[in-house]
């Protein structure tokens, strides 16, 4: 069955990496993929292929890079391979009515929430900072609004101290590869029961802005530790340090209930070889690997050896 039945896949990350090799693992016959154009990457500006294209070049799949998958000629150009079934994985535009209805099959969605929570583009490390104690995988057919399809399987992913957003976007990937895998024989043998979302607890993850990023000494600690992990290891958070951009991409597990600081927020209490303890809004935060203005990210062990920061420093 999966072998007559034709496939095209849109996705762009890492994490769509795993479903699009989870297709091909079970034998589907993948007619087309469409990622993101290439974007420039780095101090240098490099134009860099998305995962998703270097994947399937790799198994010499055509690729589809449209710059707008709204316009009537892109469109025109994905329906030419004449799809029976459309799977998506952050891909990261919308799909128009007109490609929805192109597939007889219908289009599918691998989404890394537990919907109608979190629909967005930023679903996995929103979900961390904002100290989830769990998320998940949401298999849905697509809808014309954003991740409102109705959802034909879920499951859960634990989320634990130990994870940032690599480390969950691994656990993720996987999970959506296996899911989407488990669902494969059902999708392709005709459209399948799934239940619409309950409206009145859809919450939104949009895409993290540079504000996001901006550390809030006047937090708790809890609060500034889920959102150090949920932007690490991609942008992390910043403050400010001699009116430079001082980045944070580690911090310390918090005590519950550690003593207060008996510091204004943000003033560094300590500077030693494994950690700088700096004041926030209920106790303090430690912090464990950094990033000075024009340095490279490093262990606190590293940044010691030469620092001027010491206890006293106001930091943001």
């Amino acid at each position: 069955m999966s072998e007559k039945k034709r496939i095209v896949f849109m996705g762009t990350p890492q994490f769509a990496v795993s479903c699009l090799e989870a297709l091909l693992e079970s034998d589907c016959n993948v007619v087309a993929v469409v990622t993101q154009p290439d974007r420039p990457q780095g101090r240098k500006k490099v134009l860099t292929p998305s995962p998703v294209k270097e994947a399937a070049l790799k198994h010499h799949l055509p690729v589809l890079q449209p710059e707008r998958m709204r316009s009537k000629e892109a469109v025109e150009e994905l329906a030419s391979f004449h799809p029976d079934l459309i799977v998506t994985a952050a891909y990261g535009q919308i799909l128009p009515k007109s490609l929805l209805e192109v597939p007889e099959l219908g289009c599918v969605n691998v989404h890394g929430s537990l919907l109608p929570a979190y629909r967005g583009g930023a679903p996995i490390q929103r979900s961390i900072m904002n100290g989830e104690p769990k998320t998940g995988i949401t298999l849905m057919y697509m809808a014309e609004g954003l991740d409102t399809g109705d959802m034909i399987s879920v499951t859960e992913v634990d989320i634990t101290d130990r994870d940032d957003s690599g480390s969950l976007f691994e656990k993720m990937a996987e999970a959506g590869a296996a899911l989407l895998k488990r669902e494969l024989p059902r999708l392709l043998n005709g459209r399948v029961a799934a239940r619409a979302q309950d409206e009145s607890l859809a919450t939104y993850a949009p895409n993290l802005s540079r504000e996001d990023e901006r550390i809030d000494w006047t937090r708790s600690p809890r609060e500034i530790f889920n959102q150090v992990r949920g932007l690490s290891p991609f942008s992390g958070g910043y403050t400010l340090w001699n009116e430079e951009v001082f980045k944070i991409w580690q911090v310390e597990p918090p005590e519950e209930n550690g003593p207060e600081a008996g510091a204004a927020p943000g003033t560094v209490l300590d500077v030693n070889s494994q950690a700088i303890v700096v004041a926030c809004g209920s106790g303090a935060v430690r912090l464990t690997k950094v990033q000075p203005a024009g340095k490279k990210a490093m262990p606190v062990s590293e940044f010691v050896r030469g620092t001027s920061m010491q206890a006293g420093t106001v930091l943001g």
